[in-house]
C-alpha cells in the first residue's frame, strides 16, 4: 500500500503535514505553517524533492539517537522524521520517505 499524507491544524490554527507510509507509521513531519497554502506548498516540495537522495541530511542528536531532514534544493527544511535508536533504522526511515514521498494523496483533516 501507498503512502500518503495528511494535512491538519496544530492547537493555535497554524497547518502541518505529516507524510505516513502504507502502514500509516508517520515517516516525515512539517514545521508548521501560518497559512494552509503554505502547507501545500511544502507538500508539493516533499513529492518534488523526496526522491533524491542527496536531499536527505542524515544526523545523530546530542542524546545518541539518530534522525533526518529533508531539505529543499534551497538548504531549508521541509521535513524531520522521528527518532531512532540506530543509524541503520533512521536509513530506512530515509527510504521510507523516498518511497512515499512522490504520493499524490492528500487527506484533509482540516
Amino acid at each position: 500500500m501507498a503512502g500518503w499524507f495528511e494535512l491538519s491544524n496544530s492547537s493555535d490554527g497554524q497547518y502541518r503535514f505529516v507524510l505516513k507510509a502504507g502502514n500509516a507509521e508517520v515517516i516525515l513531519t512539517s514545521e508548521l505553517y501560518k497559512t494552509r497554502a503554505s502547507a501545500e506548498n511544502g507538500i508539493a516540495s516533499v513529492q518534488t524533492n523526496s526522491g533524491n537522495a542527496e536531499r536527505y541530511d542524515a544526523k545523530e542528536a546530542a542524546n545518541g539517537k539518530f534522525y533526518f531532514n529533508l531539505k529543499a534544493a534551497n538548504h531549508q527544511i521541509i521535513g524531520s522524521s522521528q527518532m531512532y535508536a540506530s543509524a541503520a533504522s533512521r536509513d530506512k526511515g530515509i527510504l521510507s520517505v523516498m518511497n512515499n514521498g512522490g504520493s499524490d494523496t492528500i487527506k484533509d483533516l482540516t
